[in-house]
């Protein structure tokens, strides 16, 4: 067994550790499959020393999704400095796709399993925070659309073109994540699908060039 952490950088280290174990096992397995015990012999440590860092299973699964959620939106902050905000939007989409499937286990705790729901009383990240909060980045992106006046005229949710936008993108991503080696679907080149979806979704939502 591992040595005990004795400096805070150690014991942050064993933190990463479990979380990137729990996630691993999560994923494979279900969330309702997994003991503390297991995630504690992945990583060869005790179970007690688990609990030296959560207090439960949930308390793993809460800090993996705050671990997750605030690098997707740490990814996308980026965009922020495009000036036109239609292409600020169309980066946003091209942005989180491509978190999606560059760490597609991260993505399937997120997004496609079965899962506690996200409580921001029990969550480290703000909700409202541009910096940790990717959904109010997306509600941002699209509001200043919206101001920009460039919106269909009937379209006047922006919580709804948000929603809209991330079930599209959502949609390739996790066909491509699930499906991808599926040979029943002779699919097309995953960039090809991102840009037509991205495509028809802008040409649907925005108001025709005067």
């Amino acid at each position: 067994m591992p040595p005990k952490p004795k400096t805070e950088a150690e014991r942050q280290q064993l933190r990463t550790l479990i979380i990137d174990a729990a996630r691993e096992l999560f994923v494979s397995r279900g969330v309702e499959a997994v003991t503390m015990r297991e995630i504690a012999k992945r990583i060869g440590y005790s179970a007690t020393s688990i609990y030296l860092h959560f207090a439960d299973k949930e308390a793993v699964l809460r800090a993996i999704l705050d671990v997750d959620m605030l690098a997707l939106a740490t990814s996308l902050n980026t965009i922020l400095q495009i000036e036109d905000p239609v292409e600020r939007m169309k980066a946003l989409g091209y942005g989180y796709a491509e978190f999606a499937l560059s760490f597609p286990n991260h993505y399937r705790l997120m997004f496609m399993a079965e899962r506690i729901p996200c409580d921001p009383e029990k969550s480290s990240l703000q909700k409202n925070n541009a910096e940790q909060d990717s959904y109010f980045l997306l509600k941002t992106v699209v509001n200043d659309v919206y101001l920009a006046g460039r919106f269909k005229e009937e379209l006047q949710d922006v919580d709804l073109i948000a929603q809209i936008i991330w079930a599209g993108v959502h949609g390739v991503c996790s066909l491509e994540i699930n499906m991808a080696n599926d040979k029943w679907v002779n699919w097309a080149d995953i960039s090809a699908r991102l840009q037509l979806m991205q495509t028809v979704l802008i040409r649907g939502l925005l108001r025709e060039p005067t």
